[in-house]
């Protein structure tokens, strides 16, 4: 499987991914610890790549998505954006709400 399509896999299989440099215990930059911050108090599970562990996603993403930066949330297949966006949304409430929704339409885990 090439680089492009793994990242296809992990964006059409995971409802709420985000592509962060560390991990959500562990970020290794502020706007990660940011966007960790803004996913977390929304109180739904969420996949992840560490991005600096995986240097060919860290390269090719931006031209998958055209995004230029990091971190980057995808949901439902669609990139949302990321720290300021994100934050931004968290900040209105439009973040638990597109995720409460999103994850809704799964049903109960």
């Amino acid at each position: 499987m090439d680089i492009m399509e793994t990242i296809r896999d992990q964006v059409e299989n995971n409802s709420v991914l985000l592509y962060m440099k560390g991990s959500p215990n562990q970020p290794q930059c502020g706007f990660s610890a940011r966007t960790v911050q803004a996913l977390m108090s929304c109180g739904h599970r969420f996949a992840y790549v560490d991005i600096l562990s995986n240097p060919e996603i860290r390269t090719n993403l931006p031209l998958y998505g055209n995004w230029p930066t990091f971190p980057q949330l995808w949901v439902a297949g669609e990139l949302i954006g990321g720290c300021d966006i994100i934050s931004e949304m968290s900040e209105k409430g439009e973040l638990k709400e597109l995720l409460d929704e999103e994850l809704a339409k799964e049903g109960p885990n």
